[in-house]
């Protein structure tokens, strides 16, 4: 795996020559060896839809295709990273808390809420969060970023997970995601955090919750 933790902000990642790492613009906080830093306006392996996903998500920069030898270190805002490791899974995570991942992960993109029906909408409106999460599968690293640290729930069929949409960074495994709201719609108007809205995850996998619920 190219990436490693070098402290709770910062990871580093190995490139190798016919490697590729694709990364957040502005993510790069320094580099050893004959490293290239191109923008990908494609979206990654994803293709037009994963980019659209992404700009639908509120992302308005494209990835960075990160190519060469040596190694790059990795940060942005002085956010928590976090490094989540796929075996041939799939990694659902919300576009704007991507920071980098390898080139050999397929990238897409997923509406966050189809499986709750119209409450997906509803969290878009009301509670500000981006509609779509990107999707990895594959054998790869992914690098994260959250507010004040990251929590990794287990999910298992007789114990669903309620998360607060705002505090959702990612998943992964068999689950389906659902969105409800624990209020009325008198009531919901200009609310956006979990006490009035849910997102249930059910299934076998995991969840990861950032400490805070401030937007990235």
């Amino acid at each position: 795996m190219p990436f490693s933790e070098i402290n709770p902000k910062m990871v580093q990642a190995t490139v190798a020559p016919g490697q590729k790492v694709f990364s957040q613009r502005g993510a790069m906080l320094a580099y050893t060896g004959d490293v290239t830093f191109t923008p990908n306006m494609a979206g990654g392996q994803g293709g037009l839809m994963s980019m659209i996903g992404r700009r639908v998500a509120g992302e308005a920069a494209p990835l960075m295709t990160v190519e060469g030898r040596g190694t790059v270190m990795f940060g942005h805002g002085g956010h928590h990273i976090q490094v989540i490791r796929l075996t041939g899974d799939t990694l659902c995570v919300e576009a704007d808390r991507l920071l980098a991942f390898d080139g050999t992960l397929e990238q897409g993109t997923m509406f966050l809420g189809s499986q709750g029906g119209v409450m997906g909408m509803v969290r878009g409106q009301v509670s500000g969060q981006g509609l779509f999460t990107t999707t990895l599968r594959g054998h790869g690293a992914v690098a994260v970023m959250a507010h004040g640290g990251v929590l990794e729930l287990p999910i298992t069929p007789q114990r669903p997970v309620h998360v607060d949409p705002q505090a959702y960074v990612a998943h992964h495994g068999d689950v389906r995601n659902k969105l409800s709201t624990a209020l009325g719609w008198r009531d919901m108007v200009g609310r956006g955090s979990g006490e009035a809205f849910q997102l249930e995850l059910s299934g076998s996998g995991a969840v990861y919750v950032q400490a805070s619920e401030e937007k990235l």
